[in-house]
């Protein structure tokens, strides 16, 4: 149970750290590797992809130094990397279409989800931009949003 509590902790943390990192860091002093993403994508990847790799350091280290006594370390790995799954299905697969599977939006959420992060590429600066979150919506988005 204990285990269960630190994976569903670091999961939900990470929105956390997800979200301050893309509002300080990315539109920050790192704006060089995440303006690709702000821009149309040439190819498969993009410099902002190297995010994904930052992110997956913390998770990988945790569990290989976890995983022989199979500890809280072991666990909230995997809570950090159980967040890359959701944000890679949800910000790449589901709301800009790298992968063309879950095109359609039918939940409430999940239409302010796609729509709330498209206000968010409606800017193409460093400055301006809001709606820095990924998995969790604001209300004001939920309400402006979620309806048909």
């Amino acid at each position: 149970m204990i285990n269960a509590l630190v994976l569903l902790f670091f999961f939900v943390l990470m929105e956390g750290v997800a979200w301050f990192t893309h509002k300080y860091i990315m539109h920050g002093i790192l704006w060089v590797w995440h303006e690709s993403h702000h821009k149309p994508r040439k190819g498969t990847l993009e410099l902002n992809d190297l995010f994904g790799f930052m992110f997956a350091i913390p998770s990988v280290w945790l569990i290989v130094v976890g995983a022989d006594a199979f500890d809280w370390r072991f666990f909230a790995g995997l809570g950090i990397a159980l967040y890359g799954v959701a944000y890679f299905l949800v910000h790449d697969v589901f709301v800009h279409q790298r992968v063309k599977w879950l095109t359609r939006a039918r939940l409430g959420y999940f239409k302010a989800m796609r729509q709330t992060h498209h206000l968010h590429h409606a800017v193409h600066t460093k400055q301006g931009a809001q709606a820095f979150g990924f998995l969790f919506v604001k209300r004001k988005f939920l309400k402006e949003y979620s309806h048909d």
